[in-house]
């Protein structure tokens, strides 16, 4: 019990005490955040690629371009990767980017990819410079060279 001025208080908590679980319950969700964030799954490089090609097919907006060629490069882990490189246009601006296409073996073969010939490119409006040309459940690579229709010949009569 505690006295204020002349009348008696009855407290059924000391004043302190609440201060003092309040800041253990930070220390305990604070040590619990902790040990989420260092043991959490972090997304591999080849599956933060696969979301990217995935949100370009769904998402990207379609333009014609150019493969310009297919190499394999050797990257700093060791590993060699197949590099898919491409050129299109959009607004006036060119751009000339690579895929890396090393993870898509089931999807295409890069003996398949025949340099020269037009592709469909995918790419974010936001920014054109992403963009694709094959992903898993879209492809941008065209069989063959499209023909151009024939133009027709007119019969030209002869004045009489």
């Amino acid at each position: 019990m505690e006295l204020r001025g002349s009348i008696p208080v009855m407290t059924l908590v000391e004043p302190r005490s609440w201060e003092t679980a309040a800041g253990l319950a930070l220390a305990v969700s604070l040590a619990a955040f902790t040990v989420w964030w260092l043991r959490r799954h972090r997304p591999t490089t080849d599956e933060i690629e696969r979301g990217r090609r995935t949100l370009l097919a769904t998402k990207g907006r379609l333009v014609d371009g150019m493969l310009l060629d297919i190499c394999e490069l050797e990257a700093a882990d060791g590993t060699t990767r197949t590099m898919l490189e491409y050129s299109y246009r959009i607004a006036g601006v060119e751009y000339e980017c690579s895929q890396d296409i090393t993870a898509m073996g089931e999807t295409i073969k890069p003996e398949d990819v025949r340099a020269g010939f037009p592709c469909s490119v995918r790419y974010m409006q936001q920014s054109p410079q992403n963009s694709i040309v094959i992903a898993e459940q879209w492809s941008g690579l065209r069989d063959s060279i499209p023909a151009l229709p024939r133009p027709r010949r007119v019969a030209r009569q002869q004045p009489s």
